[in-house]
This record gives C-alpha cells, structure tokens and sequence, in this order.
C-alpha cells in the first residue's frame, strides 16, 4: 500500500533594493543552508504554511506572489512534496527565528544557488530564479496553440502548477491547477474507492 507523502511548503523570499537578495535559513541541526520551508500542520492549506514557516525561520513579515512550484524527495522511507511561492520580505517581525534556525542569510542570486546544500533545491532555485528576481506580475509561457496569459494587477496569483519540467521539480504554470493537487486528490480518491 503506497504510503502519504510529507507534505511542506516554503517560499523563495526577495528583499528588495538595487541588488535583490535572497533568504536562506542554516539549520541548527546539521548546520546546511537551505530554502526556509517546514511541514503542514493538520488540515492546514500549504500556503498559510509557506508563509507560517518563512515568518518563523527568517524572523521577517513577507507579502506572497505567485506560486513557484515543488520539489519532492525522499526521508527515511517516505516521499516528502515542499511547494514553494515567491515571497517578498516586508521587514522584520522583532522575533528571533526558531530555535531549529541557526542563521539567516541574505545572498544574490548566484550565491544563494551555490550556497545550497541541497542539490535539488539549487536545480530549483536555479530554474526559478530568473523569474523570482522578476516583475510581480508575471506572463505565463505558452502552452501549445494558447496564447500566453498574462496575470492583471489586483489578481490573485495562481496557487498552482500544473506541467513539470525535470524529474521530482514542478515548475508552475499561472493559471492552472495545482499539478501536486491533482495527483494527491487522484492518491485520496483510489484510497476512497478502496474503503
């Protein structure tokens, strides 16, 4: 019987200023620098996660923007699903980051990728990147015979992706269903089906 995946969820924050710099969170753990992210809490919608766990391991207020996308891989023996959103830094909360946080740094693009511990968090942040550093609202690419879509100002973002680009990294689509979504509803219905 498959087993649930972990679900987590995180965001790539931008602070901003003629060189745009990006968050990275040193786990007290294992000292690595990685992309602030964490679980979900029960019943809790990745996205008020994503922001719960950035807010909490960089000590700062962000705004959201569009989705990014996920990355998935395995712990222990099971498969753990972190969606990620494009996040601004607003300014500091006045806490400390949590006690699992050891240090927060504030890194250029390139930097940032190589600073990484995680090789697939810095294929992502790699793919991403461009489009993090760039405009708020962001122009979807074209789907074959679609024209592209270009999100209006005061619309939502898209909370979702829906075409993956390389093995284990979902890179989103704006104004698509959540490809994450689609598969783990596809997941809970067999498991229904089954009761």
């Amino acid at each position: 019987m498959p087993r649930t995946p972990i679900m987590g969820a995180g965001g790539i924050v931008v602070r901003g200023g003629p060189r745009p710099l990006i968050a990275l969170v040193q786990r007290s753990k294992d000292d690595a620098w990685v992309l602030p992210k964490g679980k979900l809490k029960r019943k809790e919608a990745p996205i008020v996660a994503a922001e719960r766990e950035v807010v909490e391991e960089t000590g700062y207020r962000v705004e959201i923007h569009d989705y990014l996308g996920a990355i998935s891989y395995k712990v222990g023996r099971k498969l753990k699903l972190v969606e990620f959103w494009r996040m601004q830094a607003l300014g500091k909360t006045g806490r400390r980051p949590t006690d699992d946080i050891k240090a927060v740094q504030w890194l250029p693009l390139d930097a940032a990728i190589k600073q990484l511990e995680l090789p697939l968090e810095q294929l992502f942040l790699r793919n991403v990147g461009p489009r993090v550093l760039g405009p708020a609202a962001p122009v979807a690419t074209p789907v074959a015979g679609r024209p592209p879509m270009k999100v209006p100002p005061g619309v939502a973002p898209s909370p979702a992706p829906d075409v993956a680009r390389l093995p284990a990294i979902v890179v989103a689509e704006e104004g698509r269903r959540s490809f994450l979504q689609f598969i783990l509803d596809a997941f809970t219905f067999r498991r229904r089906s089954r009761a």
